[in-house]
């Protein structure tokens, strides 16, 4: 808990259905009451969402008029407030939520990042019906974790026109980050544009929202700084697989609008502090399909926790946050100054923004955009060969590449990953007289109801299993060439050559004069509770045709896949290759994923796993909550396309 402070924050404003205000066109005054908004001009006061704590909540879905832009649009709120109310919990209390469908359609709420029951998941289709228009329908489940979630819609594009909010669960102990206030700092991308009509163009023209192609004028641009020759041939590589290096966004500034906290940059929304503070920003990307790159100009940011979880403090100057991902991190501003929240989209075609400030009324410069990035053809999985060497899995020498950006593995390249060499004390930790401990006391894995998964990582806590005395078959990552796609109707690009790049931020980071955050940085702060090892391992290709706009798993559609399929209580490692030249942000519903990134016991615990072009990533899934989970891209578009699976626990 933070401590108090004496100081007055900007405090959450409850704004209810019949009295929303969300303007974005400065220099003329309100135009119009009604029984669903009101609809403001000019640069009012900015909108925090409404705070609700304790067990018990209720919640009503409905729509609303809003006007972000200057133009009339229908949201979908909750309990009239977009985004909706932020939502705080304790952990180790049970939490009844119950849900009101005021649409003409159905509806749902799915908790994201939450271990709980399948049937409290909120997906319609595989853990309930749905919630009927007209109808109420109420969760209930326990809290067994801590950290920063968020909660959004998972039926048809919903989340997109507004269905989403921020969760907050204090732990049962006490916190081990200290600080004096916090605030959320959700972001989202918003359009006046019905979601069905921007699916219906990315259907018909993949590139339709993308207006920064290459020109006749990039091209002299290109010579003049490459030469004729490199350009023409990049040119006519690029020609031959029938992609573009500018596409980096399906859906672009050119029809979204990037909010903070449900307000415009113009209208700027403002956190008061103390200088010598210190302020906990709970980031939150709930945004439908972009990755914002997010940074303090003047400020040193330590992260602290990711996805929920607890990681060893790490000092950056800016990190990118993909869709679905959160981040909480530390910031100590010392002077009376006001300081810039920056969060630009990774296309650079818009930027949500905020201020820190000492004082109400001051503002700080937001900052220019940085040059826009460019795909690669490490991310088109292509390169040349040529003079490479290996050394311990490390290769040197690949023509026109650094030598940070080799691939780390690959067909015929890719490395195991050493188990951790365990410390005699930390064997000690986890053995008992007849042992390795094998079950926490009164605790039972995978119960029928799904109330008691493995407990989340936490002090005092102790691994339920180790590999100490266990005579388990270890499975390895693969060193065999990785299974090849075939190209078809639903495959236009298989990666000749895929990397594990975790130690990379990505395209428009690399190399940028900046400290940012990478997956390599992150080392959780407590042992992972499942300290068994893997039995076997499920690779899956992320596949797509940008021409058809199809996405999928191995070259298969929702429609046409069969679900995974894993028994209660296994431990499995899930290997992603992405073929595609866009990042997938992969999120596994109800399990954690323990995402392998070289610190053994200490790997971070995940709920969304963001993949690069032509990446290769793997990570740890303990099977402990039986149930049909939803496996999915959570760009909304990809998910919807056909980039979604069923994983089956069965007891």
């Amino acid at each position: 808990m933070p401590k108090e402070a004496p100081l007055e924050i900007v405090k959450p404003q409850g704004v209810s259905r019949r009295c929303f205000v969300q303007g974005a066109v400065a220099g003329a005054a309100i135009l119009a009451i009604n029984a669903k908004s009101i609809v403001a001009y000019g640069e009012p006061l900015a909108f925090n969402p409404a705070e609700l704590k304790g067990k018990r909540f209720e919640l009503t879905i409905d729509s609303l008029d809003v006007n972000f832009t200057g133009r009339h649009a229908t949201a979908t709120a909750v309990n009239g407030s977009v985004p909706g109310p932020i939502l705080r919990w304790k952990e180790g209390d049970t939490v009844t939520l119950t849900v009101t469908n005021r649409l003409k359609e159905p509806a749902s709420i799915h908790w994201h990042g939450m271990r709980i029951p399948n049937s409290m998941d909120g997906v319609p289709g595989l853990s309930f019906a749905g919630i009927a228009p007209g109808e109420t329908y109420q969760y209930e489940f326990p809290v067994l974790q801590n950290g920063t979630y968020w909660y959004h819609s998972h039926s048809r594009f919903q989340e997109q026109t507004g269905l989403l909010g921020a969760i907050i669960i204090e732990p049962n102990e006490k916190d081990p980050v200290q600080f004096d206030r916090e605030y959320v700092m959700l972001l989202t991308d918003w359009t006046d544009t019905d979601p069905e009509t921007i699916f219906s163009n990315l259907k018909q023209q993949s590139d339709y929202y993308n207006f920064r192609q290459r020109t006749a004028g990039t091209f002299f641009s290109d010579v003049r700084e490459k030469g004729l020759v490199a350009t023409v041939s990049n040119r006519l590589t690029w020609g031959r697989m029938n992609m573009s290096p500018t596409d980096i966004s399906d859906v672009s500034g050119s029809t979204y609008t990037y909010l903070l906290n449900g307000n415009t940059p113009n209208r700027n929304w403002t956190g008061l502090f103390r200088p010598g503070e210190r302020i906990r920003l709970r980031v939150i990307n709930g945004s439908s399909m972009t990755f914002f790159d997010v940074r303090i100009p003047g400020l040193k940011m330590t992260v602290v926790q990711a996805d929920g979880n607890d990681v060893e403090p790490v000092s950056v100057d800016e990190f990118r946050i993909g869709v679905a991902e959160t981040y909480d991190i530390i910031v100590e501003p010392k002077e009376e100054v006001a300081y810039t929240f920056f969060a630009q989209a990774e296309d650079r075609t818009g930027y949500a923004r905020g201020t820190l400030t000492p004082k109400e009324g001051m503002s700080a410069a937001v900052p220019p955009m940085d040059p826009r990035p460019m795909r690669t053809m490490v991310d088109m999985g292509m390169g040349s060969m040529g003079g490479m060497k290996m050394d311990g899995g490390n290769m040197a020498g690949m023509d026109g590449m650094k030598q940070e950006d080799m691939p780390a593995s690959g067909s015929k390249m890719s490395t195991a990953m050493p188990m951790p060499e365990m410390k005699k004390d930390e064997m000690e930790d986890m053995k008992s007289d007849s042992g390795p401990v094998m079950d926490m006391p009164s605790m039972k894995m995978g119960s029928e109801d799904g109330k008691t998964p493995f407990p989340q990582p936490g002090p005092g806590g102790m691994p339920v299993a180790s590999m100490a005395g266990m005579n388990m078959k270890q499975a390895a990552p693969s060193k065999d060439p990785v299974k090849k796609l075939q190209l078809g109707p639903q495959v236009n690009q298989v990666s000749m050559m895929v990397s594990e790049r975790l130690d990379k931020p990505g395209d428009g980071l690399n190399h940028n004069g900046r400290r940012v955050l990478t997956y390599a940085d992150l080392r959780a702060r407590y042992r992972g509770t499942d300290g068994r090892p893997p039995t076997r391992e499920i690779e899956l290709h992320l596949s797509g045709n940008m021409e058809r706009y199809i996405w999928g798993f191995d070259g298969q559609k929702f429609s046409s896949a069969e679900p995974i399929v894993l028994k209660l209580g296994e431990r499995v490692r899930f290997t992603l290759i992405n073929d595609t030249m866009m990042e997938h942000p992969i999120h596994l519903h109800g399990l954690w994923s323990e995402l392998e990134n070289g610190n053994g016991e200490f790997n971070p615990y995940k709920h969304t796993v963001t993949v690069k072009p032509s990446e290769r990533v793997s990570y740890l899934v303990s099977a402990d909550t039986p149930g049909r989970w939803a496996y999915h891209c959570h760009l909304l578009y990809h998910m919807e396309a056909g980039m979604f699976r069923t994983v089956e626990v069965l007891a």
